[in-house]
């Protein structure tokens, strides 16, 4: 497995692999309350990957944050994923927190790991069989994590860069939100951006539920002028950031990294800049 996203037609062809490790990575909520057709429901032997309970950091405040090495190491191994395994990673909304899991593994070392493009939408689409989800347990894998720092960025990262401009934030965020315009999700929060940081709604590098092709991805970027320079990742919380991420993978080389805390955790603190565009 080569590719960071693989078809529904691949995943079929590959169900019976004994190395194939698929998982379910889908959310009861979301901030923005997109629905789906098929809660309750799941591709054949599908593991459930908790993304919120089991594979975020507890001892904080702030949604989503990125687990040690240990236990991220150690919650893979009860899913049974081991260090041969070849992983997929789905969601039931197409594409919303499969690239957040994909992120993960890539963080942690493991680089067999691809979305599967389009959800569970893109493989009911096909006809292929759906079944109730079913909870399980696994014999213990033996999965080893390797932290790769270079993938996430910290505040400190943030504000260092607001100095060197070494590398270009851009932000996954809707343009509403971005300018100040439109109210954070988060009552507690203000909306705006960070400094320097530029916007690209992470719906725009998505077309019916799927990544839209490398020419049109190759596209987008290319506008936002990026040159060769390292790239952050920003969003609310860390989990659409992931979704950009992934579309630059597909089509540029350049250094990527998540701010893990994204705009939750920047727009929280007293001493950070706020930029709004009126």
């Amino acid at each position: 497995m080569k590719n960071n996203i693989v078809s529904v037609n691949w995943l079929h062809k590959n169900l019976n692999n004994p190395d194939l490790i698929i998982l379910d990575a889908s959310q009861k909520n979301n901030k923005f309350d997109l629905k789906t057709k098929f809660e309750g429901l799941q591709i054949k032997n599908t593991r459930f990957f908790d993304l919120k309970n089991s594979f975020s950091k507890k001892d904080t405040v702030l949604p989503n944050m990125l687990p040690s090495a240990k236990e991220f190491e150690q919650e893979c191994r009860k899913l049974g994923i081991n260090k041969s395994s070849k992983i997929v990673v789905y969601d039931n909304l197409g594409i919303y927190t499969s690239p957040r899991v994909w992120w993960l593994f890539k963080t942690m070392g493991h680089n067999t790991i691809a979305v599967l493009d389009g959800g569970l939408p893109a493989w009911n689409s096909e006809g292929f069989e759906l079944e109730p989800i079913v909870k399980n347990t696994y014999n213990q894998g033996d999965f080893e994590a390797t932290f790769h720092p270079e993938l996430v960025k910290d505040i400190e990262a943030i504000k260092t860069n607001l100095k060197t401009k070494t590398a270009i934030v851009i932000d996954a965020r809707s343009e509403g939100r971005f300018n100040g315009t439109s109210p954070d999700p988060r009552p507690n929060l203000k909306s705006g951006h960070i400094p320097n940081s530029i916007n690209l709604p992470y719906s725009q590098v998505l077309e019916n539920g799927k990544f839209k092709s490398e020419k049109k991805l190759t596209e987008i970027f290319k506008t936002l002028k990026l040159d060769n320079n390292p790239l952050i990742f920003t969003c609310g919380s860390g989990i659409t950031a992931c979704i950009l991420m992934l579309a630059s993978e597909l089509v540029s080389k350049n250094p990527k990294a998540v701010y893990d805390g994204s705009w939750t955790e920047w727009a929280s603190e007293n001493d950070t800049t706020i930029q709004t565009i009126t």
